[in-house]
């Protein structure tokens, strides 16, 4: 493909500024991108040009329909397709799209999560036009970016917080870049680049595979002889199948102006990487659930299945989702820019103080925008960051500022140059600091890295967290310096101060370690290992008071998502214990069963032939198999005893916490007994595919 080829193939379905330029009346252009970039009100006039523009575009593009597409609770996206036929009053039709169904549509809100803040009979939902993101084509359908709210206008998604903290952290950081002198931006947004991690095995022993179908991990499955040990899969050569298979994503992606760059090996084998170029983060949330999508239904025309879930195979490493973060000005500034004498960045500096006062002291919150039963088999795990939150600032800049806070002269480091030992080699300069990459909240360069993310969920929670506790701080050393008499030394006092109050959330080792975890303990940081626990801090009335200061959740809103986020907790845990039961019941058993009579009937017809005969090996294999299948009996009745017992459980956080604490033990002790069996079982009998056939089966 050459560059005329890939100038008319990237966004060409996407309704973008180019196409907007070309098709709106200057007027509803200006219109438009007032609405966009200020956050302006869009009037219905407007919305009827835009959206008959809109309708004619997608229409020459072969569209026939049109959706609000929208990310509500379930953690997926959502869509209602509509034609946009009209009757001519002749008995034929016209195709119209007025500003009105561009503006608002009318969804049933009653069958989504609303953690309490509707009842089944109320029903309607609305859902709203989001003008900050492009309007696309996929199929035959325009694809139009939208919120989704309640009758009494409560958040029911993703989105409108993500927007709202936006909104939070572009006023409060405006008001800092102010007290600099700055009075060229006029917006601050925050841009995310999140990497994605995926698996990819062959679609038939996919549909072989009950666990992969309904649960998205196995849930049985003993070890195989090789599994990452050699690192032999990281960076390696990619597949053929696989390379045909990530050579049409990008360019399914690209139509949709999604900016894919990097892509890769992983550590596990089956394990791949996709890595977009930063955006905004409300489009950069969007593409990423476009490419979570589009990796599914593009794997499975190459004879594929995408598994994005955090875990799922047992004894290599999972997937995660790494959220490159950073904050920037509409001129083209980036807040967490260095330069090239830092210590004497004092804005810089600033900006940094508030992402670490942040962390620090939100740590709790930062746990809980990751929280989810798939990644809590993940993180810890030596494979991703512990459930323990800190921050990697590297050397350099953690010695900027000790000085800082000491009061010492800092003394900056020569460039060294790299020499690799071979004359042909080329020369160039090392980075000021290593990487840190068991860390779960990194600085590398320009931008932080939040590595705690698992890979099947929304960027969306993660991000209007970060916006909006680096807001909170940023408005409270605002309110401080706006009203400074001496600024320069009031500034050089807050810096100090913060260094010194939260330098604890700073730790440049090595997190994998069993000794971080006493440390961090010493610290006096939290560690909130499982999910229930997280999400109880949730509704901490510090937290509440935090998003309803700056109108990113009212407390309604918190306290659903609270109800929320348990509930699928609980019902997750609840679908995966069925679906093991049933494995067991309706496949293992049988399997193990036919094995041991097919034994039984080996040994019997040897002693028939020859009486003298050993049936050693036999009678052996029987023994173990028998007593296997007896306690995997025992274990899927404990199992289904313990589902039993706590059904009564009314309280959301108490049946949550015996999920984790009952159900998840239980159903531990039962695979243990399973993936036993699956080593003594003959290859023909055992019903499901291996690990290493799933493993191994894509070459």
């Amino acid at each position: 493909m050459d560059q005329t080829d890939m100038h008319s193939l990237f966004g060409s379905k996407v309704f973008n500024d180019a196409v907007m330029l070309d098709r709106l009346p200057r007027d509803v252009y200006r219109a438009l991108r007032k609405t966009m970039e200020k956050g302006t009100h869009l009037e219905l006039d407007i919305a009827n040009v835009v959206a008959s523009a809109m309708k004619d575009w997608a229409v020459e593009q072969g569209a026939t329909h049109f959706t609000h597409w929208f990310q509500p609770m379930t953690g997926v996206t959502a869509e209602k397709h509509d034609s946009f036929i009209t009757p001519d009053g002749s008995g034929s039709v016209i195709m119209e799209f007025s500003g009105k169904e561009l503006v608002r549509g009318e969804p049933d809100a009653s069958s989504f999560p609303s953690g309490g803040l509707r009842a089944t009979f109320e029903a309607r939902g609305y859902t709203a036009w989001d003008p900050t993101a492009y309007a696309f084509i996929r199929g035959h359908t325009l694809y139009i970016p939208t919120v989704f709210c309640s009758y009494g206008g409560e958040a029911l998604d993703k989105k409108t917080p993500l927007l709202r903290s936006m909104d939070a952290i572009n006023r409060q950081a405006l008001r800092v870049l102010r007290l600099f002198g700055n009075t060229n931006a006029s917006r601050v947004i925050t841009t995310v680049g999140p990497e994605q991690e995926y698996f990819l095995i062959d679609r038939k022993l996919y549909e072989k595979r009950r666990d992969l179908k309904c649960c998205g991990r196995t849930l049985f499955g003993a070890r195989p002889p090789k599994g990452q040990e050699l690192a032999d899969h990281y960076f390696g050569s990619i597949p053929p199948r696989v390379s045909a298979f990530m050579a049409q994503l990008d360019r399914e992606l690209w139509r949709l102006g999604v900016l894919a760059k990097t892509e890769h090996n992983e550590v596990a084998p089956a394990q791949h990487e996709l890595a977009p170029i930063y955006t905004t983060t409300n489009l950069a949330c969007d593409h990423n659930q476009l490419t979570m999508e589009l990796m599914k239904t593009v794997a499975a025309q190459h004879g594929m299945a995408c598994l994005l879930h955090e875990k799922p195979f047992a004894g290599v490493n999972g997937s995660g989702k790494h959220n490159n973060w950073s904050i920037s000005t509409d001129t083209g500034m980036n807040l967490l820019e260095p330069g090239g004498t830092p210590y004497e960045n004092a804005q810089f500096l600033l900006f940094l103080c508030a992402v670490i006062e942040a962390v620090d002291e939100y740590q709790d919150l930062l746990r809980v925008s990751v929280a989810s039963a798939g990644n809590d088999h993940r993180l810890g795990a030596n494979e991703a960051p512990p459930a323990i939150v800190s921050m990697f600032l590297g050397d350099e800049l953690t010695d900027i500022l000790h000085a800082i806070e000491s009061g010492t002269l800092y003394v900056g480091k020569e460039q060294v140059q790299m020499e690799i030992g071979a004359t042909v080699l080329p020369h160039f300069f090392r980075d000021a600091t290593d990487r840190n990459r068991t860390s779960p909240f990194a600085f590398t360069g320009n931008k932080f890295e939040f590595r705690m993310l698992g890979s099947a969920q929304s960027i969306a929670g993660p991000n209007t967290v970060l916006n909006t506790i680096v807001a909170d701080v940023l408005g409270k050393y605002a309110d401080r310096l706006e009203h400074s008499v001496q600024f320069q030394k009031d500034l050089d006092e807050l810096i100090r101060t913060v260094i010194h109050d939260h330098k604890r959330i700073i730790f440049n080792g090595n997190n994998y370690s069993p000794q971080w975890v006493a440390e961090a303990e010493q610290r006096g940081l939290t560690n909130l290992p499982g999910t229930p626990e997280a999400l109880r801090t949730l509704i901490d009335p510090k937290n509440i008071a935090l998003f309803t200061r700056h109108g990113v959740f009212t407390e309604a809103e918190v306290r659903s998502r609270y109800a929320i986020l348990l509930e699928n907790y609980s019902k997750i845990g609840h679908i995966e214990a069925l679906t093991m039961i049933d494995m067991v019941n309706q496949e293992i058993i049988p399997a193990v069963v036919t094995y041991q009579s097919q034994l039984a009937q080996l040994a019997a017809n040897k002693k028939l032939a020859q009486s003298e005969a050993s049936i050693a090996l036999e009678d052996g294999l029987l023994k173990k198999l028998s007593r296997l299948s007896e306690c995997l009996v025992k274990r899927t009745q404990s199992l289904s005893d313990c589902l039993m017992e706590i059904k009564p459980i009314q309280d959301p956080y108490q049946l949550a916490s015996a999920y984790r604490e009952r159900i998840y033990p239980a159903m531990t002790e039962l695979r243990c007994v399973a993936d036993n069996l699956e080593l003594i079982c003959g290859r023909d009998h055992w019903p499901l595919p291996s690990y290493g056939d799933m493993l191994f089966s894509i070459e």
